[in-house]
């Protein structure tokens, strides 16, 4: 208060002396403010074109990587497939279990794995590489099971990363979501890991495979290894098949996963797998 006084004081003084005119037909009104009733302007949030912020971290980071190392692992899982493919000669395995190497994604982990102990990611070497399980059917709501993995972050030795998926869009018609799957399987790579809740002709359900080819714009096919595509029963157990250089038109795949509450994901090997060891 006695700030307000002092400046109403000195306003009066340099009226009276002459040193701010008076407007005789206007009225002035003046506001003052104690300095303990001020506010300051609030701070705002810096421009996005101003700010120094990281960009997003990628899921394929490439620093340090090894071409060949990368392409030695695929070739490796490759050529285990084809030697197990050989060893059965035609005759199924027991794919019943949970513990059956020959379930479909327990062979695509077993071919991952018996490779796996010789690379890293440059990003982490350190950390032995792991392959994530399917995400767990409780955690599938928007899409039925066999969709997609867990989220393992590289961290945690998961050297894969989602390269592309398909889930089907009920907000398009068939044939829209039709075409966003053929762009979706056109994007297939050597080595790449696939997942799928599909309904095809041998079954219906979550599927797990590698393709051993990149698609072929040509003859508009892709290739694969597997096991328990196909399969059969005896005696109540489940016996499956292996595959090996599988092909088939991608519009095959197509119709077996564009549906809806169904889709898939194409999984792959980042950039900066390393070979490590002797």
């Amino acid at each position: 208060m006695r700030m307000k006084r002092f400046w109403c004081l000195l306003l009066a003084i340099l009226l009276l002396a002459g040193w701010v005119p008076a407007l005789a037909d206007e009225e002035v009104t003046l506001t003052i403010l104690d300095t303990e009733d001020a506010q300051l302007p609030e701070e705002t949030e810096p421009n996005a074109e101003d700010s120094a912020a990281d960009p997003p971290a990628s899921g394929n980071a490439s620093a340090g990587g090894d071409p060949a190392a990368r392409e030695a692992f695929i070739d490796g899982i490759i050529a285990l497939a084809q030697k197990e493919y050989e060893q059965a000669g035609g005759r199924a395995h027991e794919a019943q279990y949970a513990s059956s190497n020959y379930v479909c994604k327990n062979y695509t982990v077993y071919l991952f794995r018996e490779n796996a102990g010789s690379f890293r990611m440059a990003e982490f070497p350190n950390v032995p590489l792991k392959i994530p399980d399917n995400k767990p059917r409780k955690e599938c709501t928007d899409y039925v099971y066999g969709v997609e993995w867990k989220d393992v972050p590289a961290s945690e030795g998961n050297p894969f990363y989602a390269a592309a998926s398909f889930r089907y869009d009920a907000s398009l018609s068939a044939e829209e979501n039709r075409q966003k799957a053929r762009k979706f399987l056109q994007q297939v790579q050597k080595g790449d890991y696939f997942q799928m809740a599909a309904n095809y002709y041998y079954g219906v359900g979550a599927h797990s495979m590698i393709f051993i080819a990149d698609y072929d714009p040509d003859t508009d096919t892709v290739r694969w290894c597997d096991s328990n595509m196909k399969g059969e029963k005896r005696n109540g157990i489940r016996y499956g098949y292996l595959q090996f250089d599988a092909v088939k038109k991608i519009d095959w795949f197509v119709d077996a996963f564009c549906r809806k509450k169904y889709g898939a994901t194409i999984y792959r090997l980042r950039d900066d797998i390393i070979r490590v060891g002797s």
